[in-house]
């Protein structure tokens, strides 16, 4: 697997994992690569620097991203607006389709593959599913994490 720092034509900058360049090539070509901001398909690789792992470097970014996300969720109230959307469109995503559960990444090919009815299902799907879902151009979208998510 490797991440590519990416940007979209909006300039909005994001990351995305491939299993290789030319898993991003074909996503990139078939419009499987949205940015999570404005929804653009133009999307192109950014700069990006290198990552050099260490014991200390780790621990370090596991406590920053966690003291991150805490501030994110409780002390920037002028993102509470973009919160309230994230909610409203996760209860749409809820209230509107099918809960499959674990069987979300077989359901998701049946429906891709033409051989169940095409309708809205979420659920659950491990990295590795999410992955080869990814690589065979089925499009899915990860449910938004919300601050109460984490209590």
């Amino acid at each position: 697997m490797i991440r590519f720092a990416l940007a979209c034509a909006e300039h909005h900058h994001f990351e995305a994992w491939f299993t290789g360049s030319d898993a991003f090539e074909r996503q990139k070509s078939d419009g499987a690569i949205t940015c999570p901001l404005c929804g653009s398909t133009v999307v192109e690789k950014a700069l990006m620097t290198p990552a050099v792992s260490s014991w200390r470097r780790k621990e370090g970014l596991r406590a920053a991203a966690k003291e991150a996300a805490v501030r994110v969720a409780a002390n920037m109230p002028e993102h509470s607006e973009m919160t309230e959307m994230l909610r409203k469109m996760r209860k749409q995503v809820t209230e509107n389709a099918e809960y499959v559960g674990e069987k979300f990444p077989e359901e998701a090919r049946r429906i891709h593959y033409n051989e169940a009815e095409k309708r809205g299902i979420y659920g659950e799907a491990s990295p590795d599913d999410a992955r080869a879902l990814a690589d065979e151009g089925i499009e899915f979208h990860p449910l938004p994490v919300l601050p109460e998510d984490h209590n």
